[in-house]
């Protein structure tokens, strides 16, 4: 564990929910990590610590990222197509991916100094001034910075805006499903399929983020997945009919799954990017599994970004880059067979 810098005056950081008291420390229960914490010690997330035998939130209202992106960039294919997004992020992360694309705010401490202070009302009226129909908790894992997330999106949803959670799901169940009572719509990144590769990658164990996809299915949250393809770690297409079995055989068939392609970074440096070829395997194995709504994501092939009917076959919507046109749905079903196309489309 880390220790808190001179730096740093907790008397006015946040009490963080998910936490017990034990003999000469704090057991956080918010993720599985369950980082028991001395005095002056912060989690794995660098971002909850304890102060005086409680557990404060590090980086509450000092977000490092503010953007507006538009839904697809999540990737959001079903919900709220060709809307804009308000994206937020502090620093910190409770993983420790080797190939981690925003290292340089997940996996560095958090310096007050460093940030300026944003409230959850302040978060929120930005996002309506610039038109956003949602707030999206992103870049790093909104999971660590757990009370700043809700607390926004209790506020958002108050004033008919959505929340969106994008996130590893390495979360335990009760906070998860507290979290739920706010959130519309998720994307989880789940890793690979094999545990070994999980912690070789990321230090996160499988069941665990099985467990949260389980519970944001139950919760009726909009839910659509992302499966990185990183050769020689999660790119083994046994693993991936695995996985893909896994999600028909638990009722996650509907659930957009979105097959990205892996660019050198970070500690991977050295690793080839995925070819063409492995997200085409990828995409036919999830096919032939059952898997309604496949798509390929960070290549140039607009084929794979398009949405078709999972009946008949019909071109439903059409995206090339970040425009999306929906040409082939009528009051959210297919025009040509009817079907009605799971999403949440206005």
């Amino acid at each position: 564990m880390n220790s808190l810098t001179n730096k740093d005056n907790l008397h006015t950081y946040k009490i963080a929910q998910h936490w017990v008291s034990k003999d000469f420390g704090i057991s956080c229960t918010l993720c599985p990590h369950n980082c028991f914490l001395k005095d002056d010690e912060v989690g794995i997330c660098r971002t909850r610590a304890n102060k005086n035998n409680e557990l404060v939130a590090l980086t509450y209202g000092y977000p490092c990222a503010i953007h507006v992106d538009p839904v697809e960039k999540k990737p959001l294919y079903h919900f709220l197509p060709g809307s804009s997004t308000y994206s937020i992020s502090t620093v910190g992360c409770n993983l420790r991916c080797a190939n981690c694309q925003n290292y340089t705010i997940s996996q560095v401490e958090f310096i007050r100094d460093e940030h300026k202070y944003v409230s959850p009302e302040q978060i929120v009226k930005s996002a309506i001034s610039q038109n956003c129909q949602s707030i999206s908790y992103t870049y790093t894992d909104p999971v660590v910075y757990y009370e700043y997330m809700i607390d926004t999106a209790q506020i958002a949803k108050a004033h008919g805006l959505k929340n969106i959670l994008v996130s590893a799901g390495y979360i335990h169940k009760k906070p998860l499903r507290q979290l739920c009572q706010f959130i519309d719509a998720a994307n989880i990144d789940l890793k690979c399929f094999d545990d070994d590769v999980y912690q070789r990658m990321s230090g996160a164990r499988l069941n665990h983020v099985l467990d949260a996809l389980q519970i944001l299915l139950e919760e009726n949250i909009w839910l659509e997945i992302t499966n990185l393809i990183v050769p020689g770690y999660s790119g083994d297409l046994g693993m991936i009919e695995k996985m893909c079995r896994w999600l028909v055989d638990n009722g996650f068939a509907h659930v957009p799954l979105h097959f990205s392609k892996f660019y050198p970074t970070y500690k991977l440096n050295e690793v080839e990017p995925t070819s063409l070829l492995s997200l085409k395997q990828a995409y036919q194995i999830a096919k032939s599994m059952g898997m309604k709504y496949v798509y390929l994501g960070n290549v140039a092939d607009a084929d794979y970004a398009r949405t078709l009917c999972s009946q008949c076959g019909a071109l439903l919507v059409e995206r090339m880059a970040y425009q999306t046109i929906i040409q082939g749905m009528k009051t959210e079903k297919c025009k040509q067979c009817r079907l009605k196309v799971e999403g949440v489309w206005k």
